[in-house]
């Protein structure tokens, strides 16, 4: 339930109420916004319609000779039309008119039990409405390990993917296998030298392959698979069958490390594939049909100056040496994307290094004669991981880079997600090694996910004793601990309304340690099992309310891809 959306309604509908009877001049209302205030004594939400239509209430007025209203007498007009209902308990107007809003304890109380009821349902807005989207994402280039940074894009990119799923929208995940072009055979001719090297072979690693220790894992177990069989192919043939061998390891070795975090993809695009199923030569006919294309200094560039800020510049379509340009498979993929499958929506999360490119995809949208808008490029910023206060910036294990696996296998899933989730996507992030793998307070996953073992190790321990919530009278949760607890429960459709409106993960994990603190401070003011026969309806209330918790927080951990451990 979005409760600011459902006050907005109630006061929407007290305006035109006001409208209808006279008390007000009649004109078009603007979108009734309810927030929560700041200050705890403005009230549990606020809205500020009275100062928003004052202007239009006062213009209507004067034609029509009538005197001018302040913004607390609209305030107090809108107030007396409110029709009874069970979420507001005091409504106050206060200068210099806003309507503040007290919630009912009691409807407040009964909300403990609706999660419990309801569950995860309890918090979801069909913001979709069954609208296809894609999240595309990693995308790493498929020539080596994933590097740790490459992690901060899974995260974003699944609990993006989380979000969208449950609000509504249909969702495939996408990562996009660029087999295709000069780096891939690189490494492929790397990865053929490595393996001569393996049999005697004195050869070297050609000029600006690729050096790191992992090729020469890779052609071990190429050699382990094949010994000596492919020894003796003549080039034209070693290549393009070290590119199919290389490219299954590698992409292999990324569906494992990207399943130690919990991402899981729907569909693994092949670059490659846009040129062998004629996408590539339908989209270059249409480009060239409209005028798009044109030749410059051998090359074949694509107008996209035409659709963008003259200061802008056109990107190479087809470079003098016959090769597609980049921007080139990005208009072919998509429109296999819009065109082809019909997303409705499409978000690419992309590395900041990316910016650049990505300010140019709306010229691309705009030639395929489609609407910018549905496509969204989210950018995020790099990560710096740290031990003991200082950067590390080569793998202990390897020498070479420091690749997610190895970071994920020392910190677990759980603290990397969080940690890379917990800034705003453009905020550079340093990692703490440090803090991420401690057992105490100061880790806030340690902190979140103790709060959920701590709920469920009370109940364990209600069950052992014959408690249960049944039958709770729900009314007697009247400690301002208890209502805060709810009330900050409630405020998690609002948290997720906004993180997919605005495509903002971030929002997740500070809710998710606020509840946890919430709940911290109910549990010190508050005993929950007791053993006082005049307690058991209060008992089995605050039962109630450790149960919603428990909801609470392993939906808030699922959304972030984390685990909600029962014990720690």
């Amino acid at each position: 339930m979005l409760l600011t959306k459902t006050l907005a309604e109630i006061i929407e509908r007290a305006a035109r109420k006001a409208q209808k009877k006279g008390d007000l001049p009649k004109f078009p209302l603007p979108e009734v916004v309810v927030s929560r205030p700041r200050q705890a004594d403005k009230g549990d939400l606020s809205s500020a319609l009275a100062l928003q239509i004052v202007r239009p209430v006062n213009n209507a007025l004067k034609e029509q000779g009538k005197e001018r209203l302040s913004p607390i007498q609209i305030a107090e007009i809108i107030k007396r039309r409110i029709a009874d209902n069970p979420y507001i308990g005091r409504l106050e107007v206060a200068p210099p008119g806003f309507m503040n809003i007290w919630l009912s304890p009691e409807w407040v109380a009964e909300q403990a039990g609706a999660i419990v009821e309801q569950g995860p349902a309890y918090f979801k807005e069909n913001i979709g409405q069954g609208k296809k989207v894609q999240v595309e994402f990693v995308s790493a280039n498929p020539t080596g390990p994933l590097h740790f940074g490459g992690a901060r894009n899974a995260a974003i990119g699944d609990t993006l993917a989380r979000l969208l799923e449950n609000s509504g929208y249909e969702v495939q995940r996408e990562y996009y296998v660029n087999d295709r072009g000069a780096q891939v055979d690189t490494f492929a001719e790397t990865l053929w030298r490595r393996y001569q090297q393996l049999h005697g072979v004195e050869v070297d690693i050609p000029e600006k392959g690729y050096p790191g220790a992992y090729m020469i894992d890779y052609a071990r177990a190429i050699q382990a698979e094949h010994g000596d069989s492919l020894l003796d192919l003549p080039r034209e043939e070693a290549i393009p069958r070290f590119r199919e061998l290389g490219l299954k390891l590698v992409l292999d070795e990324l569906d494992r490390d990207l399943a130690m975090m919990q991402v899981h993809f729907d569909n693994w695009f092949s670059e490659q594939s846009l040129y062998e199923d004629g996408t590539f030569e339908r989209v270059s006919a249409i480009l060239r049909e409209q005028g798009d294309l044109y030749v410059k200094d051998g090359a074949v560039w694509f107008a996209a100056s035409k659709y963008l800020p003259k200061d802008d510049r056109d990107e190479v379509f087809i470079r003098a040496n016959g090769e597609p340009g980049y921007y080139a498979s990005d208009i072919a993929y998509h429109y296999n994307k819009f065109v082809v499958r019909g997303f409705d929506w499409v978000i690419d999360v992309w590395a900041v290094d990316h910016q650049n490119q990505a300010r140019r995809m709306p010229a691309m949208m705009k030639a395929l004669g489609l609407d910018p808008d549905r496509l969204t490029i989210v950018l995020y910023d790099l990560v710096t991981l740290k031990r003991g206060g200082k950067e590390v910036k080569i793998s202990k294990r390897s020498g070479d880079i420091i690749t997610m696996r190895e970071v994920l296998e020392e910190v677990g899933s759980d603290a990397a997600r969080y940690f890379l989730l917990s800034h705003s996507n453009e905020a550079r992030i340093d990692f703490d090694i440090d803090l991420a793998v401690a057992q105490s307070s100061e880790n806030p996953v340690y902190y979140i996910q103790y709060a959920h073992a701590r709920v469920s190790s009370i109940l364990r321990k209600a069950a052992a004793e014959g408690l249960d919530a049944a039958d709770a009278d729900l009314h007697l949760l009247t400690h301002p601990t208890e209502q805060a607890l709810i009330q900050k429960m409630l405020q998690l459709p609002e948290v997720v309304v906004e993180a997919v409106d605005r495509l903002a993960p971030h929002h997740l994990p500070h809710f998710a340690l606020d509840l946890a603190k919430t709940f911290t401070q109910f549990y010190g003011a508050c005993r929950v099992i007791s053993t006082d026969p005049a307690d058991a309806d209060l008992t089995r209330a605050r039962l109630k309310l450790v149960e919603a918790t428990k909801t609470t927080l392993a939906y808030i951990l699922h959304l972030m891809g984390m685990t909600a451990p029962e014990v720690m």
